[in-house]
């Protein structure tokens, strides 16, 4: 923004407000009693989310800088939910774990595999996850936490360990890196499949309700049907 513009702005619009080189705050009402912020931070410009509502709050995911944006807007998140354990989603889980002492919850526990600090040899990289532990979750397990009630799913293919968050009561599904505007996961790392990955969106993902919201890992939401009419990798399934 330039300091001399004015802008209409109507409920429900979203509101991008620069913080720095690669952090963004995108906060939206999408319904009375819920708040969705949207923080993207870290060199892969991931995505972690804050969700308030009546009974608490729920973060999604813990790139670098999360742990600090949540600390300067003032939320104490009651859990934090991990899509999947590549590095640029987890930079910041130990220091939210021990800041608010909060549970994590994920499909396992970081390893270096996981994390892809495998693909960084010794000494060529500043890139190191921090130890954290977590509540193992897996396909099928609900997270009933803050007033939320997520329904897990476990696709694998980007990553062996991808999880999807699905807030069933409205039509919300918080999905990492498994699905995104125009895209999907890559499936190149240690551990991928593009087979599983797009298996796993055809059977799990598609038949959801078309209007479901996705919040992905990377870039700006979008839905079900959306990606399902005009996505190219979905084409065919």
């Amino acid at each position: 923004f330039r300091d001399d513009e004015i802008f209409d702005l109507h409920e429900n619009e979203s509101v991008f407000i620069p913080l720095g080189a690669t952090h963004y705050l995108d906060t939206r009402t999408l319904d009375r009693f819920m708040t969705i912020a949207t923080f993207t931070g870290g060199i892969a410009s991931t995505n972690a989310f804050i969700l308030k509502g009546p009974s608490g709050t729920v973060m999604v995911d813990a790139p670098e800088g999360a742990a600090s944006w949540a600390e300067a807007s003032g939320d104490v998140p009651d859990a934090l939910l991990l899509t999947h354990a590549h590095f640029d989603h987890v930079l910041d889980a130990s220091a939210i774990q021990e800041r608010w002492k909060c549970p994590l919850y994920g499909f396992a526990p970081p390893t270096p595999e996981l994390t892809l600090e495998v693909l960084f040899p010794p000494g060529g990289s500043s890139i190191a996850v921090r130890p954290y532990s977590i509540s193992e979750i897996q396909e099928g397990d609900r997270v009933e936490v803050a007033g939320f009630d997520f329904t897990v799913l476990h696709i694998p293919g980007h990553s062996t360990d991808s999880l999807l968050f699905h807030l069933d009561s409205e039509k919300y599904l918080f999905g990492g890196d498994v699905l995104m505007q125009g895209g999907v996961g890559r499936t190149d790392f240690p551990g991928g499949s593009e087979a599983a990955l797009l298996g796993g969106i055809r059977d799990k993902l598609l038949p959801l309700d078309q209007a479901t919201v996705v919040f992905p890992g990377h870039g700006p939401r979008t839905t079900i049907g959306a990606e399902k009419a005009s996505n190219p990798f979905l084409q065919g399934l």
